[in-house]
């Protein structure tokens, strides 16, 4: 599971080192005249961020913004927190297909530039679904594939939930189907992995018992 704190920089992507980060150039624009603009602050990223997204179709919950700033409690990071000696940003997300992504962004010296340079480049592949259609996106998409991370793989009777001591696969399929229920895609807290993790336990399942 990708966690938003600290930051989980995706496997195999290359990291700017420290003394080439620039200064980022991003603000809120809220005046037309440069001098009236405000530097971006991290809520200002973030929104971006959910924005863009959005565009998309992503949904607010399919979303993981993992910085090293301290969370909210709604997961998203705080702004009051000084700058961390590593800025980097990675956005994690889920499409309606299932397909998982990732955009990991260090290239600037503040959290919410590099926040503003995800959301800039998000805009930008908009733009290829404008021009292009949604099968070049697609393409366009694949490099940003998100890997997922090596994890314990757990024992059948852990991810279906039954005891130890129980062998009939009649009761295992029974426990199967509720736990799928609780897991299904559609049902608030559920996901394609927990699924795809689950349909693996009972196959595993059947396979010793049957």
């Amino acid at each position: 599971m990708i966690s938003a704190y600290p930051l989980q920089w995706p496997e195999g992507w290359p990291r700017t080192p420290a003394h080439a980060r620039e200064r980022g150039r991003f603000s809120t624009k809220r005046n037309s005249h440069p001098r009236f603009a405000q530097k971006l602050t991290v809520a200002d990223g973030i929104e971006r961020v959910l924005l863009e997204l959005n565009r998309f179709g992503i949904s607010r919950e399919d979303i993981v913004i993992s910085t090293n700033l301290k969370t909210r409690l709604d997961g998203l990071p705080r702004s009051d927190q000084k700058t961390p000696d590593d800025p980097g940003v990675a956005v994690y997300w889920e499409t309606r297909s299932g397909a998982r992504r990732v955009m990991a962004i260090d290239q600037y010296l503040r959290v919410a530039d590099n926040l503003a340079a995800v959301a800039a480049t998000l805009d930008a592949m908009r733009a290829i679904e404008r021009h292009g259609g949604a099968q070049i996106l697609d393409r366009a998409f694949t490099g940003f594939t998100a890997l997922a991370a090596p994890a314990r793989t757990r024992h059948w009777r852990e991810v279906i939930g039954v005891e130890t001591g129980v062998t009939n696969i009649g009761l295992v399929r029974v426990a199967y189907r509720r736990r799928a229920m609780e897991l299904h895609p559609d049902r608030p807290g559920g996901s394609h992995d927990a699924m795809a993790e689950l349909n693996a336990a009972l196959a595993a399942a059947e396979k010793e018992l049957a």
